[in-house]
């Protein structure tokens, strides 16, 4: 997957595996169609940190859904 362009689809693709990694619960309340192109970079960003770490604590989870969330539309 090629991340260096902003696409719905890639939006999408960084999403849904954000929420598989995290494990996230209520998943629903994070649709890829709720976040603009124009957050692309950070969620990028937020992607990339996820991605590279293995495990999170409890405060880590909350702070990235309440990251994602301000992104939101």
């Amino acid at each position: 997957m090629n991340l260096t362009e902003q696409s719905r689809e890639n939006i999408e693709y960084m999403i849904n595996e954000i929420i598989k990694k995290l494990q996230v619960v209520n998943a629903g309340a994070m649709k890829a169609e709720s976040f603009d192109t124009d957050a692309y970079e950070d969620l990028k960003d937020i992607y990339e940190m996820v991605m590279s770490k293995s495990s999170f604590s409890v405060s880590e989870m909350d702070a990235i859904v309440s990251e994602l969330g301000r992104l939101r539309k």
